[in-house]
């Protein structure tokens, strides 16, 4: 039934109740009277029969209403107020009862609130005494937080089943880079290229199931065979054709047996692509070095025995002499091109760190102002270069130019900057240039010469590396300019730049807000999943809570979609950190009305990339979740109206915050995202915008989850079976 039906099968039903009684009641009067008397009546009553007809049925509806409002009024309000206590009971909301009912109901929402406020009370002082007492392990879990966080090396910690607990900036810096490559540089065509791997996701969306099983099961044959700290490793490949090498160590139960000895595993990955690239390269012009050597030496030979015959003439002599001039030039280019490729594996072979390029002018400036006294000023720096430096020896060749400078000029004041060094020849810049800027001081080649070539000397602290050293050990190059309008003259050192995936790190590493949420402990207790998805408790599963704005109101009449936002609730937790949101160009023109809804503007929708993009990466971000949405049967149509056209089927299981809303809250009038927030006492943010949609109903749902475990619906099966029997799960786009 509709709820336009149902309303008006509500309003009419107490007037038709009341008009029967009104004809029940002539009745017995007219049975009551004798046949003259029913004749006089009859007679007085038929002209204003119309009338009387008119006046009953107005007093019938009159009254209807009335007892319908005192209904609602009284009747209904015990009820409501037994649901509002019930979210008090089950979630942190605030105490703010308000009963529209009797005086006994106003009064005991009066009672509650008193009481909730003592319980509030008491909680916070039993949470204040638990804080103390776990202080020292809070400390422990931030500094574990620091450190994966800071870690170079992608760590991955998973439970049995394969869901991932924890993992490290690095790890989701080059899991987000693998999934950028394996699509085809999404980010290119303007599709956000979301996190691979998330707190409760399966690892097997990454990594191939039987490659871990098999490596688990040598670690545990090791273990077995008594090995303190077992391991094994793997290599195995990327859909974008990158190499991994894994590493596999266990993490033993706490409460370990025979039976069940570990709870988990660490993956400790590294991406080998580049250096079997190099190993190869190196394997190869050996191999040709040698083959090339062979064939030349062969040539000589032979061309030295024949210039021994006495007969020969001078024109075949000449010949035979330039084929050893041709094989000599050819094994010295071969053992050039090798001496290079030597010279290189040699400086590539020198410790050198990815570092941010503003962390490492920001420690050159502090060492320069401390040591020489000089003041240093870093504003033009691109916050979003990373280098690969030494970065203790290269400070030190700062400091020697920077003291030379102070002892033999007087310049006390000096600048320095980073930015991308240009293109050369139509290549792609690949190289940092890092200036040390002086207001302009005559300097000659050769004292340049000089200080670049004498040993490196700052303070009391000296080197036998020269900052030609240096700068040969980085592959750079440093020279001496001056910049006559600037009125400036400085040293220019081109610097190598970090891997091509590093640079995303400025900002992922970095969080606006706080530290972005890498691991939960608590998921080691969660069990494996192999009994059926519907028979799984609520709080075990995996949710996507997504949201869509649209063009209009109308998927069937060819309104599209022009944003989907989307987090995770895992382990009843919402992981605020994972996150998909994209624009999407609809191909078609927006209504006014609906602009000053979600407040998008065509101009924000030109060049992003359509719905056939979009929806594959969202379904690769969905997979072996469970749906949520407000009106999900709004959303779901749209994105059912696309599976011709992108070949997605959304076929998990779809839970309706609003359905589950009616579950829990049967006697609410309003069930909007809204009213339910407020009900619950979650802070609306955001509305109307896919992601903010997205995020308010993802903690509305995380609210009602104890709800309905304290109505007895505990699985997936539970929750979707009570919300077909709801009223709203009828309508229908």
């Amino acid at each position: 039934m509709k709820t336009a039906t149902r309303e008006l099968t509500a309003a009419l039903l107490p007037a038709a109740l009341f008009a029967l009684l009104l004809a029940a009641a002539a009745a017995v009067l007219a049975a009551t009277m004798s046949a003259s008397e029913r004749s006089v009546a009859w007679a007085l009553l038929e002209p204003r029969l119309a009338l009387l007809v008119m006046l009953w049925l107005v007093s019938a509806l009159a009254a209807g209403a009335a007892l319908r409002q005192a209904w609602l009024h009284f009747g209904a309000a015990p009820g409501r107020l037994a649901e509002a206590v019930q979210v008090l009971i089950n979630t942190e909301a605030p105490p703010r009862l308000h009963s529209s009912g009797s005086a006994g109901s106003r009064a005991l929402a009066v009672a509650v609130n008193t009481l909730v406020l003592q319980r509030n009370s008491l909680r916070e002082g039993i949470a204040s005494q638990v804080a103390q007492a776990s202080r020292g392990i809070e400390q422990e879990r931030n500094r574990l937080a620091a450190l994966m966080a800071e870690l170079t090396q992608s760590v991955v910690v998973c439970n049995l089943d394969g869901r991932i607990l924890l993992f490290n900036a690095r790890a989701r810096l080059q899991f987000r880079a693998l999934a950028a490559s394996s699509t085809g540089g999404a980010e290119t065509a303007g599709v956000a290229v979301f996190d691979a791997i998330g707190l409760g996701r399966s690892i097997y969306a990454v990594l191939d199931r039987r490659l871990v099983a098999h490596a688990m099961e040598a670690v545990q044959q090791r273990l077995q065979r008594g090995a303190p700290h077992p391991a094994a490793q793997f290599v195995t490949g990327t859909q974008s054709g990158q190499l991994l090498r894994v590493q596999m160590t266990p993490v033993k139960a706490p409460d370990a047996d025979a039976q069940t000895p570990l709870n988990g595993f660490v993956l400790m990955l590294d991406n080998i692509t580049r250096d079997l690239a190099e190993d190869t390269a190196r394997d190869r012009l050996l191999h040709g070095l040698t083959e090339g050597h062979r064939g030349s030496l062969g040539t000589l030979q032979a061309a030295a025995e024949l210039l021994e015959e006495p007969d020969l003439d001078a024109a075949t002599r000449e010949r035979f002499a330039g084929v050893i001039r041709d094989e000599i030039a050819a094994m010295s280019r071969r053992l050039n091109e090798a001496a290079a490729l030597g010279l290189q594996s040699l400086k590539t072979r020198w410790p050198l760190e990815d570092m941010l390029g503003a962390d490492f002018v920001a420690a050159a400036a502090r060492r320069i102002q401390s040591q020489n006294g000089a003041r240093v000023i870093a504003t033009e720096v691109d916050a979003q270069l990373w280098l690969k430096v030494d970065s203790y020896t290269l400070i030190q060749a700062l400091l020697h130019l920077s003291g030379r400078l102070a002892d033999e000029y007087g310049v006390r004041r000096v600048q320095l900057r980073l930015a991308l060094a240009p293109a050369v020849a139509g290549a792609a810049g690949d190289k940092a240039q890092l200036d040390l800027v002086w207001a302009m001081q005559a300097l000659s080649t050769e004292t340049v010469t000089a200080w670049e070539s004498e040993p490196i000397q700052s303070g009391e602290d000296s080197s036998p590396l020269t900052v030609r050293d240096v700068l040969e050990r980085h592959g750079g190059t440093l020279w001496f300019e001056r910049a006559r309008i600037r009125q400036e003259a400085f040293f220019r050192l081109l610097l190598p730049l970090a891997a091509a995936a590093v640079p995303m790190e400025a900002a992922a590493v970095t969080p606006h807000d706080s530290r972005p949420e890498f691991y939960d402990f608590d998921l080691f207790a969660h069990p494996a999943t192999g009994h059926p998805l519907a028979d799984r408790p609520l709080a075990d599963i995996s949710y996507t809570v997504f949201d869509t704005e649209t063009t209009g109101l109308q998927p069937s009449a060819g309104d599209e979609i022009i944003q989907i936002g989307a987090t995770r609730v895992v382990a009843g937790k919402l992981r605020r950190q994972e996150c998909f949101e994209q624009l999407v160009d609809p191909q078609r023109p927006l209504s006014a009305a609906g602009i000053t809804i979600h407040g998008i503007a065509p101009a924000q929708l030109r060049g992003q990339p359509l719905i056939q993009a979009v929806l594959p990466a969202f379904h690769a971000y969905a997979q072996d979740t469970v749906l949520v949405a407000h009106n999900a049967a709004f959303d779901m149509r749209f994105l059912q109206l696309k599976e011709a056209a992108t070949g997605m089927v959304f076929d998990q299981p779809v839970l309706d915050t609003l359905l589950l809303s009616a579950v829990v809250h049967p006697q609410q009038d309003s069930h909007s995202l809204e009213a339910i927030a407020e009900r619950l006492g979650v802070t609306v943010l955001g509305r109307h915008t896919a992601l903010g949609d997205a995020m308010v109903t993802a903690e509305v749902f995380v609210q009602l989850l104890p709800l309905l475990q304290a109505m007895g619906i505990h699985t997936l099966g539970q929750a979707l079976a009570a919300s077909r029997q709801t009223y709203l799960a009828r309508v229908s786009y």
